[in-house]
């Protein structure tokens, strides 16, 4: 039997090409020479749905599976324009991000809201075609990832806890300093010593000092929002530092930052906010000896790249590409999901990850965002 099976299987392996060739009508040399039958299957069975815009934004096709997915039928979205179906606040950087690399296919996130007025979460990926008048083409092909939202936002949400237990000794000391101050001021205007002026000004700055910290305290417990504006990218940093300074003190690590006093990004500002606290975080904890974290920003090629600098012993070579796996952490009390959840978040944002050895000692975290001027 084996011989058999051996002695069919040369037989086939030494077919001629005009021997192993299809009969003619058993041939469909292109999609659409395919049975109608089967090309409505496939529109009706895809992973999402697939639209194609002319240059203004009108839909001129839409796949029969959006009535799947959003509920709409397709003689509902023909001739509308694309971006009433988005978030207001997505389409302005959309639209720009479009027009801006007309020849390269680009991915972006955005809320649709379906026939229900519910919000669907989607991953857009864009191509554009310019056809022989000259007329340009997008299109764009959409899948529903509400659930790997979902998902991404438990372990989100588990991991600032986690930060946010980690920190609470330190932000206690930070509160309890001013605390003491404000205690003291006020016995000594009790007892009705002089110089109540200039008094009130110092317990103003602590009270101030105070909010600063609980607040940023409060930003790690309240949920994330996916609504990207302008931001002001120092300013950012200053609120973080804010958060993580005390922790760095008790270890003797001065932050430092390096960069343009206003360098504009175009963010979700608390998803941003959460990736600085993970990376500068990291930072500190790599670090066993005193020393100093540095963030430099600055921009090239239109990206805005924010380089986290620590003088700790550096990511060893055999792990190093593996930070960002679920659950992989070098730390006893780690999660894991830091790094990971990094990425996701500067993806969502069309940018990027990197970890470096630097030359002497630490590592350098180099993070990415794409940058237009304003």
């Amino acid at each position: 039997m084996k011989d058999n099976y051996n002695k069919q299987q040369t037989e086939d392996d030494n077919l001629t090409p005009q021997q192993d060739r299809l009969p003619e009508h058993r041939k469909f040399r292109h999609f659409t020479s395919l049975p109608s039958s089967i090309l409505t299957w496939f529109e009706q069975n895809l992973h999402g749905f697939v639209t194609v815009c002319d240059e203004s934004g009108t839909i001129i096709y839409v796949s029969s599976s959006i009535e799947h997915f959003l509920g709409y039928s397709t003689e509902e979205v023909l001739g509308s324009k694309w971006f009433k179906k988005i978030s207001s606040k997505n389409t302005e950087h959309i639209k720009q991000m479009l027009y801006s690399s007309p020849s390269r296919t680009q991915t972006f996130y955005a809320t649709i809201q379906d026939i229900k007025g519910n919000d669907v979460h989607t991953e857009n990926i864009v191509a554009q075609f310019v056809c022989e008048n000259n007329e340009r083409y997008f299109a764009v092909s959409t899948k529903d990832i509400t659930d790997k939202k979902e998902a991404e936002e438990v372990m989100i949400r588990s991991e600032k806890m986690s930060i946010a237990g980690q920190l609470a000794a330190g932000i206690a000391h930070e509160i309890r300093n001013p605390m003491t101050s404000l205690k003291g001021f006020l016995q000594l205007l009790q007892a009705g010593v002089n110089h109540k002026e200039e008094y009130y000004k110092i317990m103003i700055d602590e009270i101030e000092k105070m909010e600063s910290i609980t607040s940023e305290l409060l930003f790690i417990s309240k949920p994330m929002t996916n609504s990207k504006e302008w931001e002001n990218l120092p300013e950012l940093i200053n609120d973080v530092m804010t958060l993580l300074q005390q922790q760095a003190s008790l270890k003797n690590i001065s932050i430092s930052q390096e960069g343009s006093d206003r360098l504009d990004v175009n963010c979700d500002r608390s998803q941003i906010k959460q990736v600085l606290i993970n990376i500068l975080k990291n930072a500190i904890e790599a670090m066993d000896d005193p020393g100093t974290i540095t963030i430099h920003y600055y921009v090239v090629d239109q990206m805005v790249v924010i380089d986290i600098i620590d003088e700790g012993p550096g990511v060893p070579d055999d792990i190093i590409h593996r930070l960002g796996e679920p659950f992989f952490t070098t730390k006893p009390s780690g999660t894991g999901l830091g790094i990971m959840i990094t990425k996701q978040i500067l993806n969502r944002h069309n940018g990027d990850l990197t970890i470096m050895h630097n030359k002497k000692w630490g590592s350098t975290f180099r993070m990415t965002l794409p940058w237009s001027e304003t």
